[in-house]
């Protein structure tokens, strides 16, 4: 049998991660035994729990010993991390470490340095500076000092919301049959909360939040200030200005609900008069654009970020057609955000979700609970599903937020 120590510390008892542990301790076949148990006396204080595991090969043990450190289950011990060079541009050594989207140390020359910016499924590197960063495959470099292996490095885990909150009852499922009057009033409070601390909110749409007619509401939100990142996708972008230019969206009358003669090359047209002026800017610039959530976007100053797929109609020359650029250009508008919306969009939300730290309070708004479940099956566990219309969310989010 192979033996191996881990610790976990923190609200481990109410926020159930010693529970987690130990459920996939189990699920694994191993058998792990208490070594040594401190639970705090009081809500405010933490709780630390070390536990020996035994699995019946070394191969199965480290396995295992990975996916407990995605709940904060830690490898005891106080050695360095192990640094070796990256043998080229954009390739990683053997047996690189793998991280998640958790609150990050590593241990380097006797000193735990936190990680800058955590972020799933990336490696981590020690830079000439000290400073410790996570680093997408394409973007290491020969020479970069990568850590390999579990040593040296240990994770928080996340950890519920403390106090009285209407989340309480609701963040350990998804489901439709919730009080959306409450959910939308506990949004815009951390919303507002985010604003007080000066936190960034992000907001990652679909195009179906056009075809609702929730347009307009959103453009509220970016016009008040409560909207400081928008990352999106073409589709999203041209319903908006086709919106705003022609009142269609997919060719249908969005005040009427019908469709038009002809329409359905609606979308085309204003991407293509967009592609003529050379940028969504110039197309506000030269009046073309007048209203909507692009055209907020441009005049109050918002950042955002278009991603392209195969699929794209033109596209609109905002858009970054290249994969890789634009979850690069995504990664830069990062940093500072504390809340992300995410509004009918299942490929936007789930890459968004895929570069994000583990603390950024995150919502999906979708009318499907299947798009709202894949977000944390795919390693946001952060993120709380609201299974509802996006366009009448959008519509009371906005009433609570603009006056």
């Amino acid at each position: 049998m192979a033996s191996e120590v881990v610790e976990v510390e923190g609200h481990i008892i109410d926020s159930l991660i010693l529970a987690k542990v130990l459920d996939t301790i189990v699920e694994a076949g191993a058998e792990y035994r208490m070594v040594d148990v401190d639970i705090g006396r009081s809500n405010a204080d933490t709780s630390r729990a070390r536990i020996e595991i035994e699995a019946d090969d070394e191969e199965r043990l480290a396995t295992l010993v990975a996916e407990l450190q995605l709940h904060g289950a830690n490898r005891v011990g106080a050695e360095d991390a192990l640094l070796v060079p990256a043998p080229s541009d954009g390739v990683l050594p053997e047996a690189f470490y793998s991280t998640t989207n958790l609150r990050t140390e590593v241990r380097v020359s006797g000193h735990w340095k936190s990680v800058e910016n955590p972020e799933m499924d990336c490696a981590l590197v020690v830079h000439a500076d000290g400073r410790v960063r996570t680093e997408p495959m394409h973007r290491v470099r020969a020479g970069d000092r990568v850590v390999l292996g579990q040593d040296g490095v240990r994770v928080h885990p996340l950890e519920r919301p403390r106090g009285a909150s209407p989340f309480e009852f609701m963040a350990s499922e998804v489901s439709s049959e919730k009080p959306k009057e409450l959910l939308v009033g506990e949004v815009a409070a951390r919303l507002r909360a985010a604003k007080g601390g000066r936190g960034k909110i992000l907001a990652v749409c679909g195009p179906a939040v056009i075809h609702t007619g929730a347009g307009p509401d959103l453009a509220r939100l970016v016009g008040g200030g409560w909207v400081d990142v928008l990352f999106a996708g073409n589709g999203f972008a041209a319903h908006d200005i086709e919106a705003n230019v022609l009142g269609t969206s997919l060719g249908v009358l969005l005040g009427e609900g019908r469709p038009l003669e002809h329409a359905h090359a609606n979308h085309l047209r204003v991407i293509n008069e967009v592609r003529r002026r050379g940028s969504i800017a110039d197309a506000v610039a030269d009046g073309f654009l007048t209203g909507g959530v692009m055209y907020e976007c441009v005049t109050r100053g918002v950042p955002f970020a278009l991603g392209g797929s195969v699929r794209d109609d033109g596209p609109l020359p905002d858009v970054h057609t290249d994969v890789v650029a634009a979850v690069d250009a995504m990664r830069a508008l990062v940093p500072g955000v504390t809340v992300a919306l995410m509004l009918a969009s299942t490929l936007h939300a789930i890459a968004t979700g895929n570069i994000l730290p583990a603390g950024v309070e995150t919502f999906c708004v979708d009318i499907n609970q299947a798009v709202v479940t894949k977000l944390a099956d795919r390693g946001s566990h952060q993120a709380l599903g609201i299974v509802t219309d996006v366009g009448l969310f959008l519509g009371m989010l906005a009433e609570r937020l603009c006056h």
